[in-house]
């Protein structure tokens, strides 16, 4: 019986359309100490993957084996794009190992650990490992498998497709066997019945998996015998069939998608005429939906593809009372009108020589493709499998994300070359499952989320008296941000809890924040109290790993060792150059502008007794009063700063000795509306010598002074140019294991972008990795070879 469907128009969509999905590019998965680590980010609604301007700050963490964070970026996102790097250096804290890389904005946070995007890369010290006393020691850990006594242990789990099996009828069940370390392997097993009758065999056909039928019989258990490549033999009991109940199952017959429900005599007699709905999802969103009455033992229908996003959907049997009865994840796979293209303008180059690096994006008819790429061209450093299966970001958006635990080699899955690739991707839908996550409540937006989309950097706090806990309300509060590059000044006002905000800041780097609080006279008072600048990390989940030493990263290794032998690169030269000079003595910021006069003390100031002594006889135009001094040409005291801060009185200058002094500064005339009404006599600035200042003595509370972290700055990926030479950076940069790489490629109106970069001097094969989204919301990976020979 085949039923009609009622489609929708995505109905969810309100409920679920502000989630976001995070990927990183990286330009390798292993890298080498002393290396950098680069990276792109894509930040795409999580329903239909288009390009999502929600967040604009990504935090971006490099994680050690011990769960430590050894660095941690806040990444600009513009328009759900970004880029970053980090520097993979011992004196960073960064030592050989596995490590996680991780990275999600903090709106991720209010929907669990499963938008979190997390990425495992191992970093190898190439001296170390190629040293004889290292050498034997990784040798040892690969030979153990890496835990002891489970080299022979093997788990073998069982998924009747769609949830349960049901006596007598024909049911699909897909099979899963790993080794004692979770890893995949091949084995071969018969099905026999509770009377030792044999009734079927299978083999896995990809990385452990596979399937096989079986139509369990009334009264029947049934078991298998499993059998290994090294010879371990295992007896695995499969699942129990139930006497009742309905199952979906899934099959393509001729390019036609086909669910089918089944069920068996017995249930039919209990329920002939039983209401059921079959529900079709994909990412949260509800695609169509369907009530029948079942009369018949199956019923089947056709899942019509262009109704359909492509990747996971999730089709579930609910019975008349909303209770799901059997669930089936299926894989939709459509064909694009996009044709991206990467090509080289040669197949071979000389050691040294210019590449140029055409890419296209446009439609098969020849129409430009708006899309946004990130480019990695890097050395195979003997590896000739040109397959390389880590996780793209077509595998992350249209499969990982989507199912439960670890893939492993995604982007098997996704290689148009193998004719297997939706067969076992069926296989792994079958035994993996879904995340039972988000998607099974779809939760509603509100203004009731703990986190907030962070547009930029917020500073906020309160404002209080100094003995007690009542709010200054309509305080003037003064925030000035200053870095190499940038200075601002922001002032808001107080509510009527004291509270003040300065949102959506956008600032880089190591930046000196100075905020205090004046009251409606103009004068500093209260206490400020801050709340913390950005959210704890999320807490950390990783699996402690050895390095992976298999024959690949063996073979990997011993080039890299060759190729920085051959060139002269020594263990100290791939770190950056270290210089050790004197310490520069920074003077704190000040916001009066250029000061009519300034002092800077020599050996003379041990002959002044104290600090007004000195000020008045080294700064002209100033005059001593009875405990201070003033400028002849006002008749008040002057206002007094002390490292930047406004002094609390004039017995805390007296306290500082003239031999404590770095510099005196003086303003005269009109000042900075910073200051105020408080500067109309004149400023008198005083920088000490490290931990000498009195200002240190009398804690200041309306005042908050500290060095917070803005933005990172990316990086730029440094190739070197014959035209401009750079003996110190060219050096090591004529072994760089990655050659090139881009974080933004984008093609013009027509669909075309150029690059072009000096290749190395290494005699190698190289791979030209590209991966990005179209501006529909396609994921695109392509990947091309060629060679530098002489």
């Amino acid at each position: 019986m085949v039923t009609s469907l009622s489609f929708l128009q995505a109905q969810d969509k309100k409920a679920i359309s502000d989630i976001e999905k995070v990927y990183l590019h990286t330009d390798r998965s292993i890298y080498f100490m002393g290396e950098d680590l680069w990276y792109k980010a894509y930040n795409v609604r999580s329903y239909n993957h288009l390009l999502f301007d929600n967040s604009n700050i990504l935090y971006v963490e490099l994680i050690s084996a011990d769960s430590k964070i050894i660095a941690r970026n806040k990444t600009n996102l513009e328009m759900g794009l970004g880029n970053g790097d980090f520097q993979l250096q011992d004196s960073l804290g960064v030592k050989p190992g596995v490590y996680q890389l991780r990275a999600y904005t903090n709106w991720n946070r209010n929907f669990g650990e499963d938008f979190v995007f997390k990425k495992e890369i191992q970093i190898i010290d190439v001296f170390e490992s190629h040293s004889k006393a290292n050498k034997s020691k990784f040798e040892l850990v690969q030979n153990k498998g890496g835990n002891v006594g489970t080299q022979n242990a093997i788990k073998v789990d069982f998924f009747p497709e769609g949830g349960s099996l049901l006596e007598n009828v024909a049911s699909v069940v897909g099979f899963k066997a790993v080794d004692g370390n979770g890893n995949p392997i091949t084995v071969t097993a018969d099905v026999f019945d509770s009377d030792s009758e044999l009734v079927t065999s299978f083999e896995s056909a990809h990385d452990g998996m596979g399937k096989f039928q079986i139509i369990p019989n009334q009264g029947k258990k049934y078991y298998a015998k499993i059998k290994t490549q090294s010879g371990t033999v295992q007896r695995t009991d499969l699942p129990d069939a139930l006497k009742n109940g309905y199952a979906l199952s899934f099959r393509n017959f001729k390019g036609r998608n086909i669910i089918v429900i089944n069920t068996n005599p017995e249930t039919l007699a209990l329920s002939p005429s039983e209401q059921l709905t079959v529900v079709c999802k994909s990412r949260g969103v509800t695609y169509f939906e369907t009530t029948q009455t079942l009369t018949e033992s199956n019923l089947s229908f056709e899942l019509a593809k262009d109704k359909l996003p492509e990747g996971i959907c999730q089709i579930t049997l609910y019975d008349s009372g909303s209770k799901p009865l059997s669930e089936r994840l299926v894989y939709i796979e459509k064909e694009h009108d996009l044709d991206v293209q990467i090509t080289t303008d040669k197949a071979t180059y000389q050691p040294n020589e210019k590449a140029i690096i055409n890419v296209t994006s446009k439609s098969k008819a020849g129409l430009g493709k708006s899309a946004s790429f990130s480019l990695s061209v890097t050395d195979r450093n003997g590896v000739t499998e040109e397959k390389d299966d880590d996780s793209t970001i077509s595998s992350y958006y249209l499969m990982e994300s989507d199912i439960r635990g670890k893939v492993h080699n995604p982007a098997y899955y996704f290689d148009a070359k193998n004719p297997k690739r939706l067969e076992h991707l069926d296989n792994l839908l079958l035994t993996q499952g879904w995340r039972d996550f988000l998607w099974k409540t779809a939760p509603k937006i509100n203004d009731s989320v703990s986190y907030i989309a962070e547009k930029g950097i917020t500073i906020s706090g309160r404002v209080k008296q100094l003995l007690g806990d009542k709010a200054l309300v309509n305080n003037t509060m003064t925030l000035a941000l200053m870095n190499k590059k940038h200075f601002n000044i922001f002032n808001a006002i107080t509510d009527s809890e004291g509270g003040f905000k300065f949102e959506n800041l956008m600032f880089s780097g190591k930046t000196g924040m100075f905020l205090n609080s004046r009251n409606a006279k103009g004068k500093f008072r209260g206490e400020l109290v801050l709340d913390p600048i950005e959210q704890n990390p999320i807490g950390i989940s990783i699996e402690n790993k050895a390095i992976h030493w298999d024959i690949t990263t063996r073979m990997l290794v011993d080039n890299v060792y060759r190729k920085f032998a051959a060139f002269g690169v020594k263990p100290e030269n791939i770190l950056d150059e270290v210089k050790i000079v004197a310490k520069k003595k920074s003077l704190p910021p000040v916001f009066y502008g250029i000061a009519d006069n300034s002092y800077i003390p020599d050996e003379s100031v041990a002959t002044f007794t104290d600090i007004f002594q000195l000020i008045e006889q080294n700064i002209p135009g100033v005059v001593a009063t009875d405990d201070s001094v003033r400028f002849t040409r006002f008749e008040g005291a002057p206002l007094f700063i002390i490292d930047g801060f406004e002094a609390i009185d004039r017995g805390q200058v007296s306290f500082i000795q003239p031999e404590d002094v770095l510099k005196i500064e003086a303003v005269k005339g009109a000042t900075s509306a910073y200051y105020g009404e408080k500067a109309a006599n004149g400023i008198i600035s005083i920088f000490t010598k490290a931990n000498t200042g009195q200002h240190a003595k009398k804690e200041v509370f309306h005042s908050i002074k500290k060095d917070i972290e803005g933005f990172y700055t990316a990086r730029t990926f440094y190739v070197p140019d014959p035209a401009k030479p750079n003996p110190e950076l060219d050096t090591q940069a004529a072994v760089r294991n990655t050659i090139y790489w881009n974080p933004y490629v984008h093609p013009d109106k027509e669909g075309n972008s150029t690059l072009n970069y000096y290749n190395t001097k290494v005699e190698t094969k190289v791979k030209v990795a590209l991966e990005g989204i179209t501006a529909t919301g396609i994921p695109v990976v392509k990947s091309i070879f060629y060679t530098i020979k002489k």
